[in-house]
């Protein structure tokens, strides 16, 4: 234990060291967010440099490569895997801060690069054995044999894209990240048949991510943009399912999957009815239009997300 301390100290020192580097070199750059029109309450952050999860992943891989953690092969492809959520990020707000606008990859662009990591990542636990699911709240595992490459790529998909949708308020995305990697830290080592490499990297994301809202909490300094999200998607998609837990993605993720679930209903019911069921989606936005603070809505996301990680910890058996 002392030893995951003294590591996630590290890597949030690490991180916020690599954000303050960042910072003023994105301002130089004119790498700032665009604001879309609708989001009245967010007029006032247009501008604000955003990419900021290049400097947080950085030192993710800095601690991982410190820890040893390349060596192994788990942690090594959950790392590559991030890496290249990363990049496709990086690629879409490239082009959004390139060309002043809110549009960077189109959607089918993104879909496509994410689908075809997702097959590798589900390719990569067949091959390797890595098809047993542990069941939540129980003490059953059950092993689906080539089943794990489509739940694989459900996983990858849904999660990069629930993890996106959430990152719509100053520290939400990282401030829930926390929770959710604190909580697989425990998981993997307790679930993952001695694949504790994926505990440390759990816990070295969890520290960047703390090191990261030094300059993210309201009002942000910096945004994680799709670079930092996408990427901590893979990485959140990764440790759950090469650790047998991918079943325990929507349960400690139930936040991220709310984003989701929101926006889905909200787009099909305006379809058929030309009305809303929120007043804005995702739901963080539709809790900000009813009048709560950021940081209300983010404490809560964390709160639940935490409470949702103990639970299961407490129910390992």
């Amino acid at each position: 234990m002392k030893a995951e301390l003294l590591v996630f100290l590290a890597a949030a020192g690490l991180s916020a060291f690599f954000c303050a580097l960042a910072i003023p070199v994105l301002r130089k750059l004119h790498a700032g967010q665009y604001i879309l029109g609708y989001v009245e309450e967010h007029k006032s952050k247009s501008g604000t440099p955003t990419m900021g999860g290049l400097a947080f992943v950085a030192a993710a891989a800095v601690a991982a490569a410190a820890a040893g953690l390349f060596a192994d092969r788990l942690s090594a492809v959950s790392l590559t895997l991030g890496f290249a959520y990363l990049a496709v990020g990086f690629i879409d707000d490239f082009l959004k801060f390139r060309f002043r606008r809110n549009l960077g990859l189109r959607a089918y662009q993104k879909i496509l690069f994410q689908l075809a990591i997702a097959v590798i990542a589900g390719v990569f636990c067949y091959v390797n054995g890595l098809t047993v699911l542990n069941v939540p709240f129980t003490s059953y595992a059950v092993d689906i044999g080539a089943w794990i490459i489509p739940l694989a790529i459900v996983a990858f998909i849904a999660t990069v894209n629930s993890v996106n949708l959430t990152d719509g308020l100053d520290g939400l995305a990282a401030s829930v990240g926390i929770c959710y990697f604190i909580s697989f830290a425990f998981l993997a080592s307790a679930l993952a048949g001695g694949r504790t490499s994926l505990s440390s990297l759990s816990v070295i994301l969890g520290g960047v991510l703390a090191g990261y809202l030094l300059f993210n909490t309201n009002k942000a300094s910096v945004f994680m943009g799709d670079t930092g999200s996408l990427s901590l998607g893979g990485f959140a998609a990764s440790i759950a399912v090469f650790g047998g837990n991918a079943l325990y993605i929507p349960v400690i993720g139930i936040m991220f999957v709310l984003s989701s679930i929101s926006v889905i209903i909200q787009v099909i019911y305006y379809k058929r009815t030309k009305k809303r069921v929120f007043l804005m989606a995702p739901l963080h936005h539709h809790f900000q239009k009813k009048g709560y603070s950021e940081s209300k809505i983010v404490y809560a996301y964390a709160l639940i997300t935490a409470a949702a990680g103990i639970l299961c910890v407490c129910f390992v058996q």
